[in-house]
């Protein structure tokens, strides 16, 4: 609150109708003499003082994504690397920034935040739910800015900067009496209160991996994890929606025969389901219903993958609509942000990582270079669980993981037998119950398959982590002097220049 003095006495202001009164004080004094404006001056100087108080108890945005069309954002995202203090040592675009760097707002973050992962609905889940028709595939009914197979939401989100490193938690990691807030915050755009109740601290100050090759590429190192920076991970959660998959494609209607093509094309522990036995599951090969373990795990990661890349793009549009710089670079290694990040991280040898055979292993021993690998499964702080893999250690056996996910879509407090988080459907109760089931048959086949592939190769999925990152997302304020200098005007937009005019204020 403020006072603003006027002719008639002082009158209580809060700050944003004095900003009205300041607007439209400048507005009706425009191209009026100096002794008007001379009249208002002691006015507008207290006005002014409650606006300064506003935006600093509110962070500065020199630009707002409600005033931002989709369209120009569409024309004017770039890649825009270069942000104040960064440098380029060598070459034609050698240059050092003048300017100290100038971290992000908690409001800056928060609304790149919302527009990668923000929680906005209920998605509309609008599928086909008779027996056989592959409705009952869903197993997530909250809607997030970004699309998500199955409604898994199998993305999470890290975002770490100078002070400090926080994960965003998913709509599944949330209490459900905190979805219909969020989901009201989003439509009032309080991005700012919506990223402070989702996000949970896990580290003080910045968490990076190194920045030389494999960790990361040449072409980034010079700008990576710059100070002034924020930078948004997306992180990959691989194993429900490898579950949950199988769940359907093992079923009686898709019946898909998974073959491991490390172990001589043998049955991957399905052999007793198929179809020759007596079983469910398409064997003959004619029937072009028969895979690869490998075939089904890449299907898997592209697909989750695909999330990210949506997540991603929304941070750009975003960073765009800010007037931030910001791009998406190179994330793509097994165990380096992991390790920067604390997640519990197991070992393993590299011949059982890898998967070769009893031959070559044991040359690989021989000649020592048998070398242990680490890699992630899962996230915990302070006793707390915050991302946990659908497979050992936090389940006992991959039985107990999948029956797991069967409880999450059916369970008593599943997605399809409660009222969990709400769903966009009119008669949430009759439309849930008439879901069918999971059959016994594909839940038995689910379980026959990962207990084949952890008993064998020790860790689910065979080909990669539980866990994997892609790309990353750093997002900065531009240095407009360094564009300026090596580029066509148009290079930055006019968002781009007003936050670089907001920052010499």
């Amino acid at each position: 609150m403020c006072y603003v003095r006027h002719y008639g006495g002082a009158q209580k202001l809060d700050a944003p109708l004095a900003k009205k009164i300041f607007d439209g004080i400048h507005t009706a004094t425009t191209g009026v003499g100096m002794e008007m404006r001379v009249d208002f001056a002691e006015d507008l100087e207290t006005v002014g003082h409650c606006m300064q108080a506003e935006t600093q108890t509110s962070p500065r945005r020199s630009n707002s994504p409600e005033d931002y069309s989709l369209l120009s954002a569409l024309r004017d995202r770039r890649s825009r690397r270069f942000g104040r203090g960064m440098k380029i040592p060598a070459g034609p675009l050698a240059y050092g920034s003048k300017h100290a760097p100038a971290p992000l707002t908690e409001d800056e973050e928060a609304a790149l935040v919302f527009a990668a992962c923000g929680i906005t609905g209920h998605a509309l889940a609008d599928l086909a739910y008779a027996r056989g028709e592959g409705g009952n595939i869903m197993a997530g009914l909250v809607a997030r800015t970004i699309a998500s197979g199955d409604g898994l939401q199998t993305v999470a989100l890290v975002v770490t900067n100078d002070s400090g490193t926080h994960l965003v938690r998913r709509p599944a990691e949330l209490p459900a009496a905190e979805i219909p807030q969020l989901i009201s915050m989003a439509q009032r755009s309080e991005f700012t209160e919506a990223y402070r109740r989702t996000r949970v601290k896990i580290k003080d100050g910045r968490a990076a991996p190194p920045t030389e090759p494999l960790f990361n590429i040449n072409a980034n190192r010079w700008a990576a994890h710059a100070p002034g920076t924020s930078y948004f991970l997306p992180i990959n959660d691989l194993t429900l929606m490898y579950i949950n998959g199988l769940l359907e494609i093992l079923n009686e209607d898709t019946g898909v025969f998974v073959l491991d093509e490390r172990n001589g094309y043998r049955p991957a522990g399905l052999a007793k389901f198929a179809r020759s036995r007596g079983g469910h599951l398409h064997d003959d090969p004619t029937k072009l219903r028969v895979a690869t373990i490998r075939q089904v795990e890449q299907f898997v990661t592209e697909f989750v993958t695909a999330e990210q890349g949506m997540m991603l793009q929304n941070l750009g549009l975003m960073a765009q609509a800010l007037g931030l710089g910001g791009y998406p670079n190179f994330a793509n290694h097994e165990f380096g942000w992991f390790e920067a990040l604390g997640f519990r991280m197991q070992r393993m040898p590299a011949s059982r990582y890898l998967g070769v055979s009893s031959l070559i292993a044991l040359g690989m021993r021989l000649t020592r270079r048998d070398v242990e690998i680490p890699y992630p499964v899962g996230l915990e702080r302070n006793g707390e669980v915050l991302l946990k893999p659908f497979c050992p250690p936090y389940f006992a056996t991959m039985s107990d993981a999948v029956r797991a996910v069967v409880e999450l879509k059916f369970g008593s407090s599943g997605v399809f037998r409660s009222d969990g988080h709400g769903s966009a459907w009119a008669n949430h109760h009759a439309t849930t119950n008439a879901v069918p089931k999971v059959s016994d048959a594909a839940i038995a086949a689910t379980i026959a398959y990962c207990e084949y592939v952890w008993g064998r190769y020790g860790r689910f999925p065979v080909y990669m982590p539980p866990y994997k990152t892609v790309l990353g997302f750093q997002a900065c304020h531009v240095d407009a002097e360094f564009y300026d200098r090596f580029y066509r005007p148009e290079a930055l937009a006019e968002t781009q220049r007003k936050d670089w005019k907001n920052q010499h204020r």
